[in-house]
């Protein structure tokens, strides 16, 4: 009874003395690793980071491990992303190894539906991400880049960057620009238009007006307050957005 006594004090006395070596360790190599935005933490460095939590978490649960090759394992880890963070800063095409480009999404508004699929970011998350720079009208958006952060950066076309209601000769409820999404990768949202007050026989119309036959062509559509429609095909002519890399 005493030995099991005294082995379980020994294991947990293991557990604690490991936490409260690895963790000092830890927030040394944090340190020595360099400043970092978690939202904005470069993809090898979010390895590194899975990394050592794996190799802590390895550590301290398994006291039958021995710690030492732990620790060096912890301190290579971190000098090999001090190493790598000199190679990134010091050449460019080695930067581009280790992180994602910035990716084009909406030009000139309309959705790149081929750079999306690239990075396989569906439509309704773009969407999202405009709602919340409180852009509800696509047509607003001049140029919309997906981040390697994956934040999303928005720049509207000029007339719309710094116009106000009051410019617009806009008052009470008026819901101008606002556009509602009515088809999204060919699907109809009828709630939409029910709650628009126009009907499929109405967008079909609108859409043979533009020359679309199909539905199914159509990637994108959205209608403003005004009942002005505007569209997106699976197949739009060839857009060139402007490169960015980085």
């Amino acid at each position: 009874m005493n030995q099991l006594i005294s082995e379980g004090w020994h294991y947990y006395g293991m557990i604690t003395l490991r936490i409260l070596t690895s963790i000092p360790l830890l927030l040394a190599i944090t340190l020595f690793m360099g400043k970092r935005v978690v939202g904005e933490m470069p993809v090898f460095d979010f390895l590194i980071i899975i990394t050592l939590g794996a190799l802590v978490g390895t550590d301290i649960t398994d006291p039958r491990l021995h710690h030492m090759p732990t620790i060096y394992a912890i301190m290579l880890v971190g000098l090999l992303q001090r190493i790598v963070s000199h190679w990134v800063i010091s050449s460019r095409k080695v930067g581009r190894l280790f992180t994602f480009e910035p990716t084009v999404v909406v030009y000139k508004g309309k959705f790149l539906k081929q750079n999306m699929k690239k990075i396989r970011y569906p439509i309704d998350n773009i969407l999202v991400m405009l709602r919340e720079q409180k852009i509800f009208d696509l047509s607003e958006v001049e140029l919309a880049i997906l981040e390697p952060s994956g934040h999303l950066s928005v720049k509207k076309v000029p007339e719309k960057e710094a116009v106000t209601r009051e410019e617009w000769g806009i008052t009470g409820t008026q819901k101008n620009g606002v556009a509602f999404p009515v088809i999204l990768e060919g699907e109809i949202q009828e709630a939409v238009l029910k709650y628009l007050g126009v009907d499929q026989t109405w967008i079909k119309q609108e859409l043979t007006h533009k020359g679309v036959q199909s539905i199914d062509t159509v990637f994108f559509a959205s209608v403003d307050a005004r009942k002005r429609l505007s569209i997106t095909l699976n197949s739009e002519p060839t857009i060139s957005p402007p490169p960015f890399l980085h």
